[in-house]
Formats: structure tokens, C-alpha cells, sequence
């Protein structure tokens, strides 16, 4: 099941292996992917999606160093070849459109304010230009901002397009701005937008509506992390998740997305498969973060009806033929964390592929 073909969208996948939207920093201080990246992108083509790493919709929205944009002409330039190389190996790609909200720092954005729901810091520390920082307060957005910090989402799906990808999806996990509303760790808003499971899932309901408007629902996925409880994003009452997901998967439902993908370490779990249920379209699940799948896991999940398809980053990263070596059984390379966040090509795109 694991390697037979699957409709997702408008898109027909050779395999249900998806490579995971993974941090790399290889898109210098412009965030232009160069080629390098274009490289990387296309040894994995021949999984059955990959979705890129996450872009910044807008120069405050910026997360990381070397993290790459969908903002200028000389970045969508970039994914243009990265999309282009990926095509001609016969791949397909999303790009994942993610707003760091309060998960960086102005030296990392290059001076423009981080902001967020509400005016409440992470506790710990962000890697910036300047060196490791510790995250500074936000400003919490006025009600009367969020439309255009939408229309960001919305253009950065527009550009994405423009740039060849096949589709986008939005970044709702992991702590980053979308998912900073949905969590009472970060929005304590008393407006419509904070408070009520319904109030704190309104805006990335909306920028899902509105994404989906611009450029098809077809064309747009979803990522979301619940109860996974990293970069300050805690989720620790049970009830309030399943309420505030269930609402924000239950509107999503109607809007016919292309998929719906779930980071969360227990996905045979009632939470999880209740999602799936409600969702009734296609289900990605990620089993972990920073925990390596299995094939054998990945392989069950897909047979056992537990997804669709499932969501891999560490083996996608050190086996750019990951699928050859699954579906015969082959050794795999084994990842070297210590190059995951620098820069060139070691540890990027130097992992051999299998020779007979």
C-alpha cells in the first residue's frame, strides 16, 4: 500500500511517502534559493510529494537565518528553478507558507517588529545573525491587522504558484503564527479572535478561506501539531484540544483542501484518528519530530487505514532514493544532525544514493 498511487488534489502520486517540510538554511542572508537548494530538491523527486521547507510570506514573518522567502522576484526566481528541476525528474511540490510569528527576533527579520496574538515572550533562546538571542516580547497584533497579515498568506500562495509549485501548505504547527492562536499559551486575546476554541481557531480558518479563494482548494493543504508542546506553543488541557481541533477541523471539512497533514507522536490515537474522521478528505500523518520513522510504521499506518499517506523527514534527508530503498528492503544512510542547520552541501546534498 505504502508504494501504490494516490490522488491528492489534482495531483496523481506514484507513492505514499511525502517528504516532510524540513528546516535547512541554505538560502543565505536574501533568502534565495540558489543552486544548491535546486539540488536537493530534485535527488528526492522521486517521493510521492515534497513539500518545502517553510517560506516567509513577509520580511517580519522571517523565523530563521537562511531561511528562504516567497516576498521578491529574485526568490521566486529560485523556487522557480527548484520547481522547475523537481518537475523534470517527474516530482511534485508544495511549498509550505509559514509566518514565524513570535518564534524569532528583529535580528533575524532585519529590524521589523515580531508580533503575535498576544505580548507574551517564549521562554528560551532563537539563533540570529547576531548570534543566539533570547526571543524577545511581541507586540500583540490589533484585530484591525489581521487582514493583512492574511492577505500575506494569500500572496505568498500566489507567488508560489507563479513560482511552479503545485500547490501550498499552511504552516499551523509547531508553535509559528497560525498555531499561536490556536493555543491559549500564546493568544490570551479578549477580541473575537482569542479566548472560546472557536475564537482562537477563527484566523487560520479565515487565511485557510481565503488561501483556498486565491489559488483552489486543490492546491492547499494544512499542517497541525496538536498537543505537541515545543517553542512555547503548550497544549497540555485535553479537552480544550479536542474541542479547538475538532471546531477547526470541522470547518475546514467543507472546504474540499487537498489534505490534511498531522504531526503528533501517538497518530493511531482516538484525538488523531477523530481528526481523520471528521476531516473525511485526504490524511497525511507525521508520527514524530525528531524521531526517525520506520518503514515498517510508515507501511502499517498506510495498511491499517490509520492515513493516506505518511509525512518523513530524517530518513528523506540522508536518502534522496528513500523509496528505492524502503520498497526493496535496501540499507539507508543514516542522518548527521550536525549538518542539519549549517550551511553547503555537506550533509545536504553529498548523501549517496544506493549502488548495486
Amino acid at each position: 500500500m505504502l508504494f501504490s498511487q494516490m490522488t491528492l488534489g489534482q495531483l496523481e502520486l506514484p507513492n505514499r511517502l511525502v517528504m516532510a517540510p524540513l528546516t535547512r538554511l541554505r538560502s543565505g542572508k536574501e533568502g534565495v534559493p540558489g543552486p544548491l537548494v535546486v539540488e536537493h530538491y530534485r535527488q528526492r523527486a522521486s517521493l510521492g510529494l515534497i513539500v518545502s521547507e517553510g517560506t516567509y510570506p513577509s520580511p517580519a514573518g522571517r523565523g530563521f537565518p537562511g531561511q528562504p522567502g516567497l516576498v521578491t522576484e529574485e526568490q521566486l526566481k529560485g523556487w522557480a528553478d527548484v520547481t522547475a528541476a523537481v518537475h523534470a525528474e517527474g516530482g511534485r511540490i508544495f511549498a509550505q507558507v509559514m509566518h514565524a510569528g513570535r518564534v524569532t527576533h528583529e535580528d533575524t527579520t532585519g529590524g521589523h517588529e515580531v508580533v503575535a496574538p498576544s505580548a507574551i515572550a517564549i521562554d528560551g533562546v532563537t539563533r540570529t545573525y547576531e548570534g543566539k538571542q533570547a526571543f524577545p516580547v511581541p507586540r500583540a497584533l490589533t484585530t484591525e491587522e489581521l487582514p493583512a497579515i492574511r492577505e500575506e498568506f494569500v500572496q505568498a500562495s500566489r507567488n508560489a504558484i507563479e513560482a511552479g509549485f503545485d500547490g501550498v501548505e499552511l504552516h499551523s504547527a509547531n508553535g509559528y503564527l497560525l498555531h499561536e492562536f490556536l493555543t491559549p499559551a500564546a493568544n490570551q486575546r479578549d477580541d473575537s479572535y482569542g479566548g472560546s476554541p472557536e475564537n482562537r481557531a477563527r484566523f487560520v480558518i479565515e487565511v485557510a478561506q481565503a488561501v483556498v479563494d486565491a489559488v483552489g482548494a486543490d492546491r492547499v493543504g494544512i499542517r497541525i501539531s496538536p498537543e505537541h508542546n515545543v517553542q512555547g506553543a503548550l497544549e497540555l488541557d485535553a479537552a480544550d484540544v479536542r474541542e479547538t481541533y475538532g471546531y477547526l477541523v470541522d470547518a475546514l471539512a467543507p472546504l474540499k483542501l487537498a489534505y490534511l497533514s498531522v504531526l503528533h507522536k501517538e497518530p493511531t490515537s482516538e484525538l488523531v484518528q477523530e481528526l481523520r474522521t471528521r476531516f473525511d478528505g485526504t490524511f497525511l500523518l507525521n508520527t514524530g519530530f525528531g524521531v526517525i520513522t520506520t518503514p515498517e510504521e510508515a507501511k502499517s499506518l498506510v495498511s491499517d487505514g490509520h492515513a493516506d499517506a505518511v509525512v518523513v523527514g530524517r530518513p528523506a534527508i540522508a536518502n534522496p532514493d528513500l523509496v528505492r530503498r524502503w520498497r526493496e528492503g535496501l540499507p539507508v544512510n543514516e542522518p548527521d544532525a550536525g549538518t542539519f542547520y549549517t550551511d553547503g552541501a555537506e550533509g545536504y546534498t553529498d548523501y549517496p544514493a544506493y549502488q548495486n
